[in-house]
Formats: C-alpha cells, structure tokens, sequence
C-alpha cells in the first residue's frame, strides 16, 4: 500500500502579494512547522515555498548591503586642479589627474586611474574593521 496525496485547489495560476509570501515564509520560521506541512495547508508546493524563502533572504541581503553605503563628502585640492605654468608633452599626464584620495581616521589611502574597485574595497573594509 502506498500514499497517496490529492491536491485540491483552484487548478490555475495565482497571484500572491508580497505581504502573503513574507507572512507564508514567517510560518516557516516562527511555527516550528516543516515547509512541507505549511505549504500543504495553504496549497503550494514545497519548492514555491522554499522559493519565496530564498528570494526574501536575497531581498534582505540587498537591503543591508544598501544601508551599509555611505557618501561623505568630496573636497578638491585647489593645488592639483590648478592649470600647470609650462605647457607638459601631450602624451604625458600629470600625475595627480585620474587620482582619488580617501582619508579615514589619519590613514589616507590613494588611488590612481585603473585601480581594482575590489581592492579599494577591501582596504576600506580593512580599516573600518580596525577601528
């Protein structure tokens, strides 16, 4: 003898507002239910379930990436925008033009044309943890 499982519901596409996912997916959490047992009681499968959790955790992750982002402000050095006093070679470039510098609690950190946003990045998380 095997089991055997009927679904018996509407037959067709439906169309779940985000607050019924976020509120489906917080049964999962908050019951102590499998995800099996709460997509049965409200006729979905397993998989659907275990979709909305997984496009919720994305959605959360985002949104704490976007809240870590800060801008501070830019300020120009008069100095190095200042138009040179003797015409340089057209194939060379001074060598402060393209360069950005970032101070953060007295470490000042440099960075010339075609620096890696990733390395950037890192030495940035790399003082912030520091601190």
């Amino acid at each position: 003898m095997r089991r055997l499982e009927v679904f018996t519901g509407a037959g067709r596409r439906r169309k779940w507002s985000d607050e019924d996912k976020a509120r489906i997916v917080a049964e999962t959490v908050a019951g102590g239910e499998s995800v099996c047992a709460v997509a049965r009681r409200h006729g979905l499968s397993p998989q659907q379930l275990f979709g909305w959790r997984r496009q919720l955790r994305e959605a959360a992750a985002q949104d704490s990436e976007a809240e870590e982002l800060q801008f501070v402000p830019a300020v120009v050095d008069v100095r190095a925008s200042a138009p040179a006093q003797r015409k340089a070679p057209r194939c060379k470039s001074e060598p402060d033009v393209g360069m950005i510098e970032v101070e953060v609690d007295g470490v000042t950190i440099r960075a010339g044309r075609g620096a890696d946003a990733n390395t950037i990045a890192a030495i940035v998380q790399a003082l912030k943890a520091s601190r």
